[in-house]
């Protein structure tokens, strides 16, 4: 089987056809785009256990990723609710990375042998 490429115009009974497409952005940096590199992520997940295992609400808990670099802080940002039976936390955590830093908000409920378990996070927007 075989497929012929016309050129990007064609001339098709008389009509001039424009033939376009589009191209995808280069993906955003992971301290851009809140996405961040698996390791950063578990590095990450072990802070907010860390910070929200401790009782005071406003202290912060630095994490680091040798391996790429990243780092960043936990901030709880509110004392523990009750949400759907379970007990819950949100909290602040910073990302940085080749010189680009990018916040986040997340909440983290107790899982049933104790230890926090991320629930969301999201880009934090300032209001």
């Amino acid at each position: 089987m075989s497929y012929q490429l016309d050129s990007l115009s064609s001339r098709n009974r008389g009509v001039d056809v424009e033939h376009t497409g589009s191209i995808r952005a280069a993906p955003a940096s992971p301290a851009q785009s809140g996405m961040a590199h698996e390791g950063d992520i578990a590095a990450t997940r072990a802070a907010v256990n860390e910070a929200l295992g401790k009782s005071g609400k406003d202290t912060s808990i630095p994490w680091e990723n040798p391996s790429t670099g990243a780092r960043g802080t936990i901030t709880p940002l509110s004392s523990a609710y009750t949400q759907d039976g379970a007990t819950c936390r949100d909290f602040l955590a910073s990302y940085v990375r080749d010189g680009s830093e990018s916040w986040m908000q997340g909440e983290a409920c107790r899982g049933r042998q104790g230890a926090w378990e991320v629930r969301h996070m999201k880009p934090w927007r300032r209001t």
